[in-house]
């Protein structure tokens, strides 16, 4: 189902890109039109693939499978690097762009810092900006949408030749239930917090881009601030919770091989990774820097807690990963 999103989104995206660079077809090469082209054909030719085959355990043609999908693999790994690049180097533009004249950042394209770029043609039409913006915001679905299928790729190459015990393979079949037990409470407490993070980062947002004066940013980054302050405490003492609650449990540990789940720890404790350099220069920054005011106060404790709260997490999910069923 996530796959099957990130892929119709990734679809909308190559249709900007079309009609974007069809705009421009006179001054740019046509690897550029027939690049999403082809990426369109790709993600439907793999999503299908993969809803149709990522629970098959292949025992035949071994070799020529495992080639094949570690093919697929790096195929969507240099489409994720190209949609991070581009999306970069657009950013890296449009604030270049904003801070120098017009005259110096054409003169810059013609030094050689982007020539024959789809920057150098004019794109003055209504409907060339819609295609212009609408791809560059879909980007990050794009690029999930290659890191998912390349999760699912790597699982089913690790599945190639595999053998299951089914003595000791336990399947689990959810029955969800909306009102059992505290589930409806859990659900509408999280809806609560959605919403509200979405309220408090579109003011955010409105208040730093559209206000020119230091008082009112200095309002939004404090409520910024401590609304992240409380979530982040709020789920640091429910994984603590969840870790507690485990200890009373009477299941024992799963230690059969496992990709999927060797693969889900991986990528969990990979991606925190991202997430406690960039709290640890934060600290640096904030200890470092002078004066010391609220603000500050408040972004040391956001990013000291957003390490806590990514420990606890990380320990709660893997230890549940490795609990046998009921």
């Amino acid at each position: 189902g996530g796959l099957i999103l990130f892929a119709i989104f990734s679809l909308v995206m190559d249709v900007f890109k079309i009609g974007y660079y069809s705009s421009f077809y006179s001054c740019l090469s046509a690897i550029k039109i027939i690049y999403p082209i082809v990426q369109a054909i790709f993600v439907v030719v793999q999503t299908y693939f993969l809803w149709v085959s990522a629970k098959d355990c292949i025992h035949v043609h071994l070799n020529v499978t495992r080639c094949g999908l570690m093919l697929t693999l790096t195929t969507n790994l240099a489409v994720w690097m190209s949609a991070v690049t581009d999306e970069s180097v657009h950013k890296a533009h449009s604030k270049l762009k904003k801070n120098m004249t017009e005259e110096i950042f054409r003169w810059l394209l013609k030094v050689g810092m982007r020539s024959s770029s789809v920057e150098e043609c004019n794109c003055n039409s209504q409907i060339c900006q819609i295609f212009k913006n609408g791809y560059f915001w879909l980007y990050p679905f794009n690029i999930e949408y290659s890191l998912f299928a390349s999760a699912m790729v790597y699982v089913m190459w690790k599945n190639v030749g595999r053998f299951i015990d089914h003595h000791s393979y336990h399947i689990q079949r959810l029955k969800f239930r909306l009102f059992r037990r505290t589930f409806f409470v859990g659900i509408m407490l999280g809806l609560v917090i959605l919403v509200s993070g979405l309220g408090v980062l579109i003011l955010y947002e409105v208040q730093v881009n559209s206000s020119t004066e230091s008082s009112k940013k200095s309002q939004a980054l404090t409520m910024y601030y401590i609304f992240n302050i409380v979530c982040l405490s709020l789920m640091s003492l429910v994984c603590i919770g969840g870790s507690v609650i485990y200890r009373f449990d009477k299941r024992d540990m799963d230690r059969h091989k496992n990709p999927t789940r060797t693969l889900d720890v991986a990528l969990l404790m990979g991606a925190a990774l991202g997430q406690y350099a960039i709290s640890y220069y934060s600290i640096v920054a904030i200890v470092a820097s002078t004066p010391r005011d609220t603000i500050s106060a408040l972004n040391l404790t956001y990013a000291l807690l957003m390490i806590a709260q990514h420990t606890f997490q990380n320990v709660f999910i893997i230890e549940g990963l490795h609990r046998q069923p009921p």
